[in-house]
Protein backbone atom coordinates (compact mmCIF):
# COMPACT_ATOMS: atom_id res chain seq x y z
CA UNK A 1 0.00 0.00 0.00
CA UNK A 2 2.71 2.54 0.78
CA UNK A 3 4.74 1.66 -2.19
CA UNK A 4 1.84 2.18 -4.13
CA UNK A 5 0.57 5.54 -2.67
CA UNK A 6 3.98 6.65 -2.77
CA UNK A 7 4.30 6.19 -6.41
CA UNK A 8 0.80 7.75 -7.24
CA UNK A 9 1.66 11.30 -5.63
CA UNK A 10 5.45 11.07 -7.17
CA UNK A 11 3.23 10.30 -10.48
CA UNK A 12 1.02 13.22 -9.31
CA UNK A 13 4.22 15.47 -8.98
CA UNK A 14 5.44 14.71 -12.28
CA UNK A 15 2.26 15.34 -13.62
CA UNK A 16 2.02 18.67 -12.26
CA UNK A 17 5.47 20.10 -12.31
CA UNK A 18 5.28 18.89 -16.22
CA UNK A 19 2.24 21.60 -16.95
CA UNK A 20 4.22 24.34 -15.36
CA UNK A 21 7.58 23.73 -16.76
CA UNK A 22 5.45 23.32 -20.20
CA UNK A 23 3.81 26.45 -19.64
CA UNK A 24 6.95 28.33 -18.43
CA UNK A 25 8.20 27.21 -22.17
CA UNK A 26 5.55 28.08 -23.62
CA UNK A 27 5.08 31.99 -22.11
CA UNK A 28 8.72 32.28 -23.03
CA UNK A 29 8.33 31.52 -26.67
CA UNK A 30 5.04 33.40 -26.88
CA UNK A 31 6.37 36.49 -25.85
CA UNK A 32 9.51 35.98 -28.31
CA UNK A 33 7.05 35.57 -30.67
CA UNK A 34 4.68 38.49 -29.84
CA UNK A 35 7.71 40.63 -30.00
CA UNK A 36 8.28 39.45 -33.40
CA UNK A 37 4.77 39.89 -34.60
CA UNK A 38 4.47 36.40 -34.88
CA UNK A 39 0.60 35.60 -34.01
CA UNK A 40 -2.41 34.72 -35.98
CA UNK A 41 -4.96 37.31 -37.29
CA UNK A 42 -7.35 36.89 -33.65
CA UNK A 43 -4.13 37.88 -32.09
CA UNK A 44 -3.58 34.01 -30.89
CA UNK A 45 -0.05 32.13 -31.41
CA UNK A 46 1.00 30.89 -34.92
CA UNK A 47 1.82 27.27 -35.49
CA UNK A 48 5.29 28.40 -35.94
CA UNK A 49 5.30 29.95 -32.10
CA UNK A 50 3.80 26.70 -30.75
CA UNK A 51 6.24 24.31 -32.62
CA UNK A 52 8.99 26.77 -30.90
CA UNK A 53 7.28 26.61 -27.59
CA UNK A 54 7.72 23.04 -27.97
CA UNK A 55 11.49 23.22 -28.42
CA UNK A 56 12.09 25.34 -25.45
CA UNK A 57 14.13 22.78 -22.88
CA UNK A 58 11.70 23.93 -20.10
CA UNK A 59 8.96 22.47 -22.55
CA UNK A 60 11.18 19.30 -23.22
CA UNK A 61 11.98 18.78 -19.26
CA UNK A 62 7.70 19.05 -18.50
CA UNK A 63 6.93 16.33 -21.64
CA UNK A 64 9.65 13.96 -20.58
CA UNK A 65 8.35 15.11 -16.86
CA UNK A 66 4.75 13.98 -18.09
CA UNK A 67 6.02 10.27 -19.60
CA UNK A 68 7.50 9.57 -16.27
CA UNK A 69 4.17 10.74 -14.52
CA UNK A 70 2.28 8.01 -17.35
CA UNK A 71 4.21 4.97 -16.37
CA UNK A 72 4.14 5.86 -12.49
CA UNK A 73 0.17 6.21 -12.65
CA UNK A 74 -0.02 3.02 -14.59
CA UNK A 75 2.36 1.38 -11.68
CA UNK A 76 0.14 3.01 -9.07
CA UNK A 77 -2.96 1.65 -10.85
CA UNK A 78 -1.71 -1.62 -10.37
CA UNK A 79 -1.05 -1.09 -6.83
CA UNK A 80 -3.87 0.62 -5.38
CA UNK A 81 -7.52 0.71 -5.20
CA UNK A 82 -8.75 2.38 -8.42
CA UNK A 83 -10.56 5.04 -5.77
CA UNK A 84 -7.26 6.51 -4.14
CA UNK A 85 -4.53 5.97 -7.71
CA UNK A 86 -6.96 8.12 -9.92
CA UNK A 87 -8.22 10.30 -7.32
CA UNK A 88 -4.47 11.22 -5.94
CA UNK A 89 -3.01 10.95 -9.37
CA UNK A 90 -5.78 14.19 -10.65
CA UNK A 91 -4.17 15.70 -7.23
CA UNK A 92 -1.69 17.16 -10.03
CA UNK A 93 -3.96 20.07 -10.31
CA UNK A 94 -2.84 21.28 -6.72
CA UNK A 95 0.95 20.24 -7.81
CA UNK A 96 0.41 22.95 -10.36
CA UNK A 97 -1.19 25.30 -8.81
CA UNK A 98 1.35 25.47 -5.85
CA UNK A 99 4.77 25.43 -8.36
CA UNK A 100 2.65 28.36 -10.68
CA UNK A 101 2.95 31.01 -7.68
CA UNK A 102 6.95 30.51 -7.48
CA UNK A 103 7.77 29.60 -11.42
CA UNK A 104 5.18 31.81 -13.02
CA UNK A 105 3.97 34.81 -10.38
CA UNK A 106 0.63 33.85 -10.43
CA UNK A 107 -1.07 34.88 -7.17
CA UNK A 108 -3.52 32.36 -6.08
CA UNK A 109 -7.07 33.21 -4.02
CA UNK A 110 -8.58 32.67 -0.43
CA UNK A 111 -10.78 29.98 -2.32
CA UNK A 112 -7.81 28.48 -4.57
CA UNK A 113 -5.98 27.91 -1.16
CA UNK A 114 -9.08 26.51 0.78
CA UNK A 115 -9.70 24.20 -1.83
CA UNK A 116 -5.90 23.06 -1.85
CA UNK A 117 -6.30 22.54 1.66
CA UNK A 118 -9.76 20.32 1.06
CA UNK A 119 -8.09 18.15 -1.36
CA UNK A 120 -4.83 17.67 0.95
CA UNK A 121 -7.09 16.86 3.93
CA UNK A 122 -9.30 14.24 1.57
CA UNK A 123 -6.29 12.22 0.35
CA UNK A 124 -5.06 11.92 3.98
CA UNK A 125 -9.03 10.33 4.38
CA UNK A 126 -8.89 8.24 1.55
CA UNK A 127 -5.03 6.96 2.37
CA UNK A 128 -6.53 6.09 6.08
CA UNK A 129 -9.48 4.54 4.74
CA UNK A 130 -8.20 2.54 1.48
CA UNK A 131 -7.70 -0.91 2.03
CA UNK A 132 -6.54 -3.87 -0.31
CA UNK A 133 -6.58 -3.28 -4.23
CA UNK A 134 -8.54 -6.03 -6.07
CA UNK A 135 -6.68 -8.64 -7.86
CA UNK A 136 -7.81 -7.51 -11.44
CA UNK A 137 -8.46 -10.84 -12.99
CA UNK A 138 -11.13 -10.38 -15.09
CA UNK A 139 -12.70 -12.65 -17.71
CA UNK A 140 -11.30 -11.39 -21.50
CA UNK A 141 -15.05 -10.71 -22.16
CA UNK A 142 -14.88 -8.07 -20.01
CA UNK A 143 -10.91 -6.36 -21.89
CA UNK A 144 -13.08 -6.36 -25.20
CA UNK A 145 -16.15 -4.89 -23.59
CA UNK A 146 -13.59 -2.13 -22.07
CA UNK A 147 -12.07 -1.68 -25.80
CA UNK A 148 -15.47 -1.21 -26.99
CA UNK A 149 -16.81 1.33 -24.79
CA UNK A 150 -13.56 2.78 -24.87
CA UNK A 151 -13.74 3.41 -28.93
CA UNK A 152 -17.27 4.37 -28.45
CA UNK A 153 -16.54 6.73 -26.32
CA UNK A 154 -13.88 8.02 -28.16
CA UNK A 155 -14.32 8.17 -31.72
CA UNK A 156 -18.79 9.02 -31.10
CA UNK A 157 -17.49 11.01 -28.44
CA UNK A 158 -15.04 12.90 -31.34
CA UNK A 159 -18.21 13.35 -33.64
CA UNK A 160 -20.45 14.32 -31.26
CA UNK A 161 -18.15 16.87 -30.20
CA UNK A 162 -17.45 18.25 -34.18
CA UNK A 163 -21.11 18.51 -34.68
CA UNK A 164 -22.05 20.30 -31.02
CA UNK A 165 -18.94 22.78 -31.91
CA UNK A 166 -18.33 25.21 -29.17
CA UNK A 167 -21.32 24.11 -26.89
CA UNK A 168 -19.30 21.15 -26.51
CA UNK A 169 -16.75 22.19 -24.25
CA UNK A 170 -17.50 20.43 -21.27
CA UNK A 171 -18.55 17.14 -22.80
CA UNK A 172 -15.38 17.34 -24.57
CA UNK A 173 -13.53 17.21 -21.28
CA UNK A 174 -15.87 14.86 -19.19
CA UNK A 175 -14.96 12.68 -22.30
CA UNK A 176 -11.34 13.43 -22.16
CA UNK A 177 -11.63 12.49 -18.65
CA UNK A 178 -13.53 9.06 -18.59
CA UNK A 179 -11.01 8.08 -21.51
CA UNK A 180 -8.16 8.73 -18.94
CA UNK A 181 -10.30 6.30 -16.70
CA UNK A 182 -10.71 4.08 -18.64
CA UNK A 183 -6.68 3.91 -19.32
CA UNK A 184 -6.73 2.83 -15.42
CA UNK A 185 -8.76 0.41 -15.39
CA UNK A 186 -7.21 -1.31 -18.50
CA UNK A 187 -3.97 -1.23 -16.79
CA UNK A 188 -5.54 -2.92 -13.78
CA UNK A 189 -6.44 -5.87 -15.57
CA UNK A 190 -4.10 -5.72 -18.19
CA UNK A 191 -2.49 -9.22 -18.85
CA UNK A 192 0.75 -10.57 -19.34
CA UNK A 193 2.66 -7.91 -16.80
CA UNK A 194 2.95 -10.51 -14.05
CA UNK A 195 4.33 -12.46 -14.63
CA UNK A 196 5.46 -10.98 -18.12
CA UNK A 197 4.21 -12.65 -20.92
CA UNK A 198 4.48 -10.50 -24.39
CA UNK A 199 2.60 -13.14 -26.30
CA UNK A 200 -0.19 -12.58 -23.74
CA UNK A 201 0.28 -8.94 -23.49
CA UNK A 202 0.02 -7.90 -26.90
CA UNK A 203 -3.13 -10.40 -27.57
CA UNK A 204 -5.18 -8.56 -24.78
CA UNK A 205 -7.58 -6.72 -26.05
CA UNK A 206 -6.84 -3.95 -22.52
CA UNK A 207 -3.56 -3.16 -24.26
CA UNK A 208 -5.45 -1.73 -27.33
CA UNK A 209 -8.17 -0.32 -24.88
CA UNK A 210 -5.05 1.75 -23.45
CA UNK A 211 -4.08 3.29 -26.53
CA UNK A 212 -7.02 4.17 -27.66
CA UNK A 213 -8.58 5.66 -24.54
CA UNK A 214 -5.02 7.05 -23.63
CA UNK A 215 -4.77 8.97 -27.16
CA UNK A 216 -8.20 10.07 -27.45
CA UNK A 217 -8.51 11.32 -24.33
CA UNK A 218 -5.33 13.64 -24.83
CA UNK A 219 -7.26 14.66 -28.10
CA UNK A 220 -10.60 15.21 -26.65
CA UNK A 221 -8.96 17.53 -23.69
CA UNK A 222 -7.26 19.44 -26.25
CA UNK A 223 -10.44 19.82 -28.09
CA UNK A 224 -12.04 20.85 -25.21
CA UNK A 225 -9.28 23.49 -24.33
CA UNK A 226 -9.51 25.01 -27.61
CA UNK A 227 -13.16 25.59 -27.51
CA UNK A 228 -14.66 26.68 -24.18
CA UNK A 229 -14.09 27.46 -20.38
CA UNK A 230 -10.31 25.93 -19.95
CA UNK A 231 -11.76 25.56 -16.14
CA UNK A 232 -14.92 24.43 -16.56
CA UNK A 233 -13.20 21.38 -19.26
CA UNK A 234 -11.05 20.74 -16.52
CA UNK A 235 -12.97 20.25 -13.46
CA UNK A 236 -15.36 17.83 -15.78
CA UNK A 237 -11.93 15.92 -16.54
CA UNK A 238 -11.45 15.34 -13.05
CA UNK A 239 -14.84 14.48 -12.37
CA UNK A 240 -14.71 11.76 -15.54
CA UNK A 241 -10.98 10.53 -14.43
CA UNK A 242 -12.40 10.05 -10.69
CA UNK A 243 -15.57 9.13 -10.38
CA UNK A 244 -16.06 6.30 -12.51
CA UNK A 245 -13.30 4.61 -12.30
CA UNK A 246 -13.38 4.61 -8.43
CA UNK A 247 -17.01 2.82 -8.86
CA UNK A 248 -15.44 0.46 -11.54
CA UNK A 249 -12.97 -0.66 -8.53
CA UNK A 250 -14.96 -1.28 -6.18
CA UNK A 251 -18.36 -3.19 -7.93
CA UNK A 252 -16.32 -5.41 -10.48
CA UNK A 253 -12.40 -5.27 -9.54
CA UNK A 254 -12.44 -5.85 -6.13
CA UNK A 255 -11.50 -2.35 -4.16
CA UNK A 256 -12.10 -2.43 -0.78
CA UNK A 257 -11.69 0.10 2.16
CA UNK A 258 -10.80 -1.03 5.58
CA UNK A 259 -13.25 -2.85 7.62
CA UNK A 260 -15.56 -0.26 9.04
CA UNK A 261 -13.89 2.76 7.40
CA UNK A 262 -15.86 2.80 3.97
CA UNK A 263 -18.09 6.35 5.47
CA UNK A 264 -14.31 7.30 5.90
CA UNK A 265 -13.27 6.63 2.13
CA UNK A 266 -16.45 7.78 1.01
CA UNK A 267 -15.96 11.15 2.29
CA UNK A 268 -12.60 11.12 1.28
CA UNK A 269 -13.62 10.63 -1.97
CA UNK A 270 -16.00 13.25 -2.45
CA UNK A 271 -14.36 16.07 -0.74
CA UNK A 272 -11.01 15.46 -3.31
CA UNK A 273 -13.34 15.26 -5.83
CA UNK A 274 -15.11 18.44 -5.02
CA UNK A 275 -12.13 20.39 -4.40
CA UNK A 276 -10.28 18.84 -7.15
CA UNK A 277 -12.80 20.62 -9.12
CA UNK A 278 -13.10 23.43 -7.16
CA UNK A 279 -8.73 24.14 -7.87
CA UNK A 280 -9.82 23.90 -11.62
CA UNK A 281 -12.70 26.06 -11.61
CA UNK A 282 -10.88 29.16 -9.16
CA UNK A 283 -7.95 28.66 -10.98
CA UNK A 284 -8.56 30.56 -14.21
CA UNK A 285 -10.63 33.91 -14.37
CA UNK A 286 -13.71 33.80 -16.83
CA UNK A 287 -13.72 37.38 -17.64
CA UNK A 288 -10.89 36.30 -19.97
CA UNK A 289 -12.18 34.72 -23.31
CA UNK A 290 -8.83 34.18 -25.16
CA UNK A 291 -7.70 32.41 -22.08
CA UNK A 292 -8.18 28.75 -23.97
CA UNK A 293 -5.81 30.08 -26.76
CA UNK A 294 -3.05 30.76 -24.78
CA UNK A 295 -0.29 27.85 -24.64
CA UNK A 296 0.30 28.50 -20.80
CA UNK A 297 -3.41 28.52 -20.33
CA UNK A 298 -3.37 24.79 -22.28
CA UNK A 299 -0.45 23.59 -20.28
CA UNK A 300 -1.78 24.66 -16.76
CA UNK A 301 -5.23 22.94 -17.32
CA UNK A 302 -3.86 19.56 -18.91
CA UNK A 303 -4.34 16.37 -16.31
CA UNK A 304 -2.32 13.28 -16.56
Amino acid sequence: MLIGLLTAVAASICYGTGSVLQAVGSRKSARREAAAGSTTQHGGPSLSSTAKAAMTWEFIVGTILDFVGFGLGALAARLLPLFLSQTVISANLVITAVLSVRLLGIRLTRAEWTSIGVVCSALVLLATAAGPEGSGHTPVATHWWLLAISLLLMVGGTVVVRLLGARAAILAGLLSGLGFGALGVGVRVLNGIDPFDLGALLGDPALYAILVAGVGGMYLHTIALQIGSVNGATAALVVGETVLPGMIGVLWLGDASRPGFAWLAITGFVLAVAGAVAVAWFGAPEGEPELADRPEAKELSRVG
